[in-house]
């Protein structure tokens, strides 16, 4: 049984970090994506990258500290 919760433990670390660094990497494909002169609608960009910058990394934080527990 301790296995077992073990693995879960370890898949639900691995998960957080996935998302933290999904997190990570959109932002920096919004900053790129905002140096680009050829962007027409640049506040729906902001705005749709924040939001999944926000949502992946609540998600990897909020596993990572069950997984603390």
């Amino acid at each position: 049984m301790v296995n077992v919760t073990k693995k879960v433990n370890q898949r639900q670390e691995k998960l957080a970090n996935f998302l933290i660094d999904v997190a990570k990497y959109v932002l920096t494909g919004v900053i790129i994506a905002s140096l680009f002169e050829e962007m027409t609608d640049k506040l729906s960009l902001y705005l749709l990258g924040m939001l999944i910058v926000f949502a992946a990394l609540l998600v990897g934080l909020r596993i990572s500290s069950k997984t603390k527990d």
